[in-house]
């Protein structure tokens, strides 16, 4: 495993982090907003990813995303959900919404390697992340404006467990199973600078946008709390007259 340190500026790190996950099979721990997450970019790094992290292969992982457009390509989406996503991402607020996927996306973009049964649900939906840190962002944008390659990815921690936003809180068994660890966390103690190791959220929002069915609605249910959840919410408020909120229904 090889461990570089990240800090503002130092962005050459990040590329070849980026240009780790094209080489294929690879993985990476990377630093976010809430954490060290495990992040691949098909199936044979999922694959990786599902043993480090003790994880049932029943809980997919989310899909990292750069930027709003990057969402819509992938994605199926509503006037509504756009405009919740372009109100969080011009604040930078970190947001996770389950939706559906466009046909045309997976034939597109997800590596005809399997990958589809580790990063989506039985009702072909996936959690699109936007606004997730900018290391990590950085190593995305890099994969998907040159190569049109997705980033996938779980939280950095032994399943079930936080790594409290400290590399060596990711544990023994990841970092020595990974092909790179980037370290940073100071990066992440500055995202919530009032909070400590023991209070800071270590996940993001998640907003569910779809039925039992996976089919769009018009009732969103917010079922994961997490950093600036209580932004999120007000943002919903002025798009929706209705929402539901059910933290810890399972996705």
């Amino acid at each position: 495993m090889k461990k570089d340190s990240w800090w503002e500026g130092n962005d050459e790190v990040l590329k070849q982090a980026a240009d780790l996950l094209l080489q294929g099979g690879k993985t990476i721990v990377t630093p976010t907003k809430v954490g060290y997450i495990i992040a691949t970019a098909d199936r044979a790094g999922l694959e990786r990813k599902f043993v480090l992290k003790g994880r049932p292969r029943t809980k997919p992982g989310v899909v990292l995303c750069g930027s709003i457009e990057q969402v819509e390509k992938l994605a199926q989406m509503n006037e509504e959900i756009k405009r919740f996503y372009k109100a969080c991402e011009g604040k930078d607020i970190l947001l996770g919404c389950i939706l559906p996927w466009r046909s045309d996306a997976i034939d597109r973009y997800i590596p005809a390697d399997g990958s589809c049964e580790l990063i989506m649900d039985s009702r072909n939906t996936s959690c699109f992340v936007i606004c997730f840190g900018k290391p990590s962002e950085t190593v995305c944008r890099h994969l998907w404006k040159d190569h049109q390659r997705l980033v996938f990815a779980s939280s950095a921690n032994p399943s079930g467990k936080g790594n409290r936003g400290r590399l060596e809180g990711v544990g023994e068994q990841i970092l020595n199973g990974v092909d790179m660890a980037i370290y940073a966390d100071d990066y992440v103690a500055k995202q919530q600078p009032n909070e400590d190791a023991s209070t800071r959220y270590e996940q993001g929002v998640m907003v569910s946008m779809v039925d039992v069915n996976g089919q769009l609605t018009n009732v969103p249910t917010v079922i994961r709390k997490g950093l600036a959840v209580e932004k999120i919410m007000l943002e919903m408020s002025s798009i929706w007259k209705r929402f539901d909120y059910a933290h810890g229904t399972y996705y």
